[in-house]
């Protein structure tokens, strides 16, 4: 009969860290690495077509989805960095009001 060994949900899940990345935007600074970042919030979430789910999950309510970093190590933490639908809302209205004016 075939023993499993080990725990399975290690290689299923990974960790993902989300961090808030608005500043960048808010500041015009230059990307820094993930871990520079303050945290948001921390979820495991399946390996299988991570990339894609990432793009397409509402991580965190009233951020958008901007990018994210892959771990260094098999077994280490992906970066996930939002950026606040708020700011996104205020610069479109900026844009919009700017193309007005002229």
């Amino acid at each position: 009969m075939a023993e499993i060994c080990g725990n399975l949900w290690e290689w299923n899940l990974t960790k993902v860290v989300v961090v808030d990345v608005t500043d960048d935007y808010r500041f015009m600074l230059a990307p820094m690495p993930g871990e520079f970042y303050p945290v948001i919030k921390e979820v495991w979430l399946p390996r299988h077509n991570l990339t894609e789910a990432l793009q397409g999950e509402d991580l965190v309510k009233g951020y958008l989805y901007d990018w994210h970093e892959t771990p260094a190590e098999d077994r280490g933490s992906w970066y996930v960095g939002v950026v606040s639908e708020e700011l996104t809302h205020k610069d479109a209205i900026f844009r919009y009001v700017r193309n007005i004016n002229g």
